[in-house]
Formats: structure tokens, sequence, C-alpha cells
């Protein structure tokens, strides 16, 4: 009889392609099983581009024994081959910050692991993603409607798509997840036009800017989807140490500081009952408004 260690390894002897999910605090998050794998993998990549660790690349590289390769958006989009160079005869592990199929991209990214010829075999490794991370304010998991992006405005470009998700969400009385934008490895423009590379310092979008925007749409699209009153709550590093949650309404919001990256805020649904506005209250800017507001507004007013 073979015992449960040989049986595994016998299944896992064939070289692949691992997708690991990092979780989303630090370099600790990554599973067992996923370190393991990493530790004996021949070449590791982290695709840094959709989210990021609150970690730096060398504090994963000394935990995790290993360099690391860093895949950014061109090499995950163009190179694909590179990455999957040898994964034949090799293991090569592609580390995701959060859970792997979170992010499309990766979806995409395994994908081409089917399609290439000869197929390379994959496997994926589950964490924690910030689509159940928000569970931590206390609204419930199964109340949620489509996830949006909110992306940085630019004088010449303000896409407001998102509003009419919330609008679809907010009909049924469910609460959106916003995502908030990142730039990493942006090119700087004026230096392109004289053909020199020259990359942005990386940005994050705050909260603040998040809630400002949305305030902004409204007053535009007035369709009362995301005005001034509306009750959402803020989240910053869930899952760390150093976590913060902060509720109140939009308006207050646009004055939250949370911190450090990375951030998300959540638009709350008319279907927020009883157990979620008692929880939630304990993070709220201003409880007495808040407590108002909701019974106005939202208490049974689905």
């Amino acid at each position: 009889h073979h015992s449960a260690q040989t049986l595994w390894s016998l299944k896992t002897h064939a070289s692949m392609l691992y997708i690991i999910g990092l979780g989303l605090a630090d370099e600790r998050d990554i599973s067992a099983k996923g370190l393991e794998i990493v530790r004996k993998a021949d070449r590791v990549y982290l695709e840094a581009y959709t989210a990021v660790l609150l970690v730096e690349k060398d504090v994963l590289e000394a935990y995790y024994g290993r360099p690391i390769i860093i895949a950014d958006r061109e090499m995950v989009e163009s190179r694909s081959d590179d990455i999957l160079a040898g994964a034949h005869e090799k293991d090569v592990a592609f580390l995701v910050v959060g859970d792997p199929f979170s992010a499309t991209t990766h979806t995409d990214f395994a994908l081409r692991c089917r399609q290439n010829d000869p197929p390379i075999p994959y496997r994926t490794l589950p964490n924690a993603s910030i689509l159940t991370a928000v569970g931590a304010t206390g609204l419930s998991l199964y109340q949620f409607g489509q996830t949006v992006s909110m992306v940085f405005f630019t004088d010449d470009w303000r896409p407001d798509s998102f509003y009419d998700r919330i609008a679809e969400n907010a009909r049924l009385g469910l609460h959106t997840l916003v995502l908030l934008d990142i730039k990493v490895k942006e090119p700087n423009l004026q230096a392109l036009a004289r053909g020199k590379i020259v990359y942005e310092p990386p940005r994050f979008m705050t909260v603040a800017q998040c809630a400002d925007q949305m305030l902004e749409v409204e007053e535009k699209r007035q369709g009362d989807v995301c005005g001034k009153e509306k009750l959402a709550v803020g989240v910053a590093r869930l899952g760390s140490e150093g976590e913060q949650i902060v509720a109140g309404t939009l308006e207050e919001l646009t004055g939250a500081d949370l911190g450090k990256p990375l951030h998300s805020l959540v638009l709350c649904g008319k279907k927020m009952h009883e157990m979620e506005w008692e929880y939630m209250r304990d993070f709220a800017m201003d409880k007495e408004k808040f407590d108002t507001i909701w019974k106005r507004d939202y208490s049974g007013h689905a």
C-alpha cells in the first residue's frame, strides 16, 4: 500500500505550472502547500500589476529562499511564452497576489496553458481574495452584486460605466465592492515622446479619491445611485495587522484618511439588515448620523 505521502508525490510528479495565490498581506500568507512548491520550483514569477502585496519583493525572496522574477503586464500579455517555457520538464511557479482567479488576467493565463501545443499542465492553489475579505466589514457576502473598478480620472478621461453597474446592484438592494485603481510601471508620456522609457512612480487610489469621483459622477448623472448621503465603508490593508475599516456617508468618506495602500470601498445596498448595521456602526465616523440614515433609508427598504 502506498502511503498518502507517496501518492501525493506521484500525483504531483509531472512537471507543471503552478498558479499560486499569495493572500492579501505579507510573505507569510502563502499556504504551506504553496511554499513547498515555491521552494522546489525551477523558476518563480510574481505577477505585479493587478495588485500588490504589502511587502517588498526582497522580503518575499528572503522568506521563500528563492530569487523572484517580476512579471509585469507586458510580460504576461505579450511574452507569456517566456514564463511557460520549459514548464513541461520543470516546475514553474507563478505567484499572484490574493487568489488566482479573482482577476480575469489569470483565467486568460490558464487558458494559454491549455491552448499551448502541447498543452501545459497547470494547477491553481487558492488563497484569500479581496472579494471575500470584505466580509470583515460585517456586510453579508451573500448580498453583494457585481464588482466594479474605479480608475483614476484624468482631464480628458472620466469613464462612468461603473455607475450603471452600481445602479443595477442598487435596484436589487445589493452591496457593491469597488476596486480602486493602481498604477505600476506606467510610462511617462513626455519621455516617451522623446523616445525614452521612464516609468512614473507607482500610484494607488485612496478611499477618499474614490468617494470623490463617485460624487462627481452622481452630480453628472443624477440617478440617486451614489449621492452624498449613501452609506459606504472604506477598507485598507485587509487581512494585515494594521487593517483599517471606516464607515460613513460617501461625503464623509471623501475626508477619511485610511493611510497606506491598498484601499477598497463598498457601497451599501438597501437590503443591509440589522445585524450588518449593528456590526458596521462600530466603524462609523459619526455613529449618530450613520444610525439616522440607516433607519431612514436602509432598514427594510429593499
